[in-house]
């Protein structure tokens, strides 16, 4: 149907779909054989500005292809739609990886669609723009009442294309969508009484932004630098640093801002590398921002909490895990391992119930999850602080969810691991940003190649080994993703290692895949491809 989009007529047609998503969740959780459609729109439908600063974004929707293991239903039918192509090596890829169902039988119920548009818009912009396009998705849904959408964020145009295709969208109502902001999440904290870092939220100037720095360092003298971030900033790529030096606490609070205000075009140290004080000081006006106090420890982690808020409303916490950060100040998502470390798994599962219950009171429904900095204590106990709310799909969804369908396993919410059908507890190191020059070039076919040649893909026999992702963006980037799955910590970890070193090993000259090369060895050697 066609309304005018976020007008009333529109609201009150999604939020009648969205009634569905209940009676349609009852229905599988009984029976999951249930004849349903799945449509998958992967569309990172965020300020395009900072998603440019991350190399290959338009691969970023291949992330979402571990929802073809929904196939593994034999009566569910999955619509994959994306701005480019996907090369037909990848999809095989992932249908092979299938337990128990025949890959011929699950790409009967696949329908793979794209715009053929690498542009840089959202893909759910592309789509809108293609009535066409629309009408072909229809065309795939044979019961409505059985259908849903799903998406990695959720905007107005997310619910102006489930309007259109009338159907539910299993995700945050885009209404809600503050509430993942960096101002937003801060008031989410303070409402779920967990602590987070002193500082000022709903921030929309220069003077907003020096004031609430000069109120950090009055309130703790000490402070030698403070966290600048960008509402909507993505994967720590909206963040910079300020650093306090030669200010003095002493100083009145008006004269410390105006000396703050006055270093802020120079001194800023932006994650991102294409940075700069005009185009970061035009975002926060226009959108907004934070300015918080830097929590400091020598040995403090990131572990973060993944939630799920049903589609009857339900929060649950789905996992732990601990970041791998990096970039110019160590803000930027780098990868993950599972589970959070066993210290404080158990704590910050706490706090992220206490978040998504909160979260669950206001209508949120689908995945999100919770960032924290832990730093430890003289007592050995551990200090931890919410920093932020990914109200989305994240970095750390499909890890989990590729543990999940790879071994029909659960998370056990009592210890915080997570147990496969055999009862073995599962461990994994994940990474999305693994690049490295000499990739480039590289196809596909040529990944799946060096895998299967050296062992090092997924056994479904032993349950070990890793699974790639982002593979569309290796050839012209250089770059592809990684999930390393073990039986312990030190496992996954030592067979995503060892990937590493084959890929390495394989790509150097003189190129001969499948040569004359010995096992890899056990150690990382240095110059190899790493996370960057």
């Amino acid at each position: 149907m066609d309304f005018v989009p976020g007008s009333p007529e529109e609201l009150a047609a999604f939020a009648t779909l969205q009634a569905k998503a209940s009676v349609l969740y009852r229905k599988l959780a009984t029976f999951p054989r249930t004849p349903q459609t799945v449509v998958v729109v992967p569309s990172l439908s965020l300020d395009r500005r900072e998603l440019q600063k991350i190399p290959g974004m338009v691969h970023y929707e291949e992330r979402m292809l571990v929802n073809l293991m929904l196939l593994r239903q034999p009566r569910t039918k999955v619509i994959y739609v994306t701005s480019q192509a996907i090369d037909p090596t990848i999809v095989d890829y992932y249908l092979a990886m299938l337990p128990g169902v025949p890959a011929g039988h699950a790409r009967r119920r696949l329908v793979m669609l794209s715009c053929n548009d690498a542009g840089g818009d959202a893909l759910t912009q592309k789509i809108l723009r293609r009535p066409r396009l629309i009408q072909r998705i229809s065309s795939e849904i044979a019961d409505l009442d059985a259908a849903h959408m799903v998406c990695f964020n959720s905007t107005g145009w997310e619910r102006s294309l489930a309007v259109k295709l009338g159907i539910p969208l299993h995700s945050v109502d885009p209404k809600l969508h503050d509430l993942g902001t960096k101002s937003g999440c801060r008031e989410v904290f303070r409402d779920a009484g967990i602590q987070f870092p002193f500082g000022f939220e709903r921030l929309h100037s220069a003077h907003d932004m020096a004031r609430g720095l000069a109120e950090i360092k009055k309130r703790d003298p000490k402070a030698r630098r403070a966290v600048v971030k960008l509402n909507e900033g993505f994967s720590g790529e909206g963040n910079a640093l300020f650093y306090f030096r030669d200010l003095e606490a002493r100083d009145s609070l008006d004269e410390l801002t105006r000396k703050i205000h006055d270093r802020l075009p120079e001194a800023l140290r932006y994650e991102a590398r294409t940075e700069d004080w005009e185009s970061f000081s035009c975002k926060y006006d226009e959108m907004g921002g934070v300015v918080e106090a830097f929590v400091e420890g020598d040995k403090k982690t990131s572990p973060s909490v993944q939630c799920r808020v049903n589609a009857l409303g339900l929060p649950q916490v789905i996992s732990t895990h601990d970041q791998v950060l990096g970039g110019a100040t160590g803000q930027v998502f780098l990868g993950c391992t599972f589970p959070a470390r066993q210290e404080y798994r158990m704590d910050i599962q706490e706090y992220g119930a206490s978040v998504a219950s909160v979260l669950a009171e206001r209508g949120v429904i689908g995945r999100f999850g919770i960032d924290f900095v832990s730093v430890p204590q003289p007592d050995g106990s551990w200090e931890h602080y919410a920093i932020e709310v990914n109200l989305r799909k994240g970095g750390t969804t499909h890890p989990f969810l590729t543990l999940k369908f790879l071994t029909d396993g659960a998370y056990n919410p009592d210890d915080g691991l997570f147990y496969s059908q055999s009862g073995r507890p599962k461990y994994y190191f994940a990474s999305d940003t693994i690049r490295s020059e000499r990739y480039i070039g590289l196809r596909p076919d040529d990944l799946v190649d060096i895998a299967v040649y050296h062992g090092v893909h997924f056994h479904g026999s032993s349950e070990r080994g890793v699974v790639f992702h982002l593979i569309g963006a290796l050839s012209q980037y250089g770059k592809l993703g990684a999930v390393s799955i073990g039986d312990s910590p030190e496992q996954a970890e030592f067979l995503y290692r060892q990937a590493l070193q084959v890929l390495d090993e394989e790509t150097q000259p003189p190129f001969e895949v499948g040569g004359s090369h010995k096992s890899a060895p056990t150690k990382h050697r240095k110059g190899s491809p790493a996370l960057v």
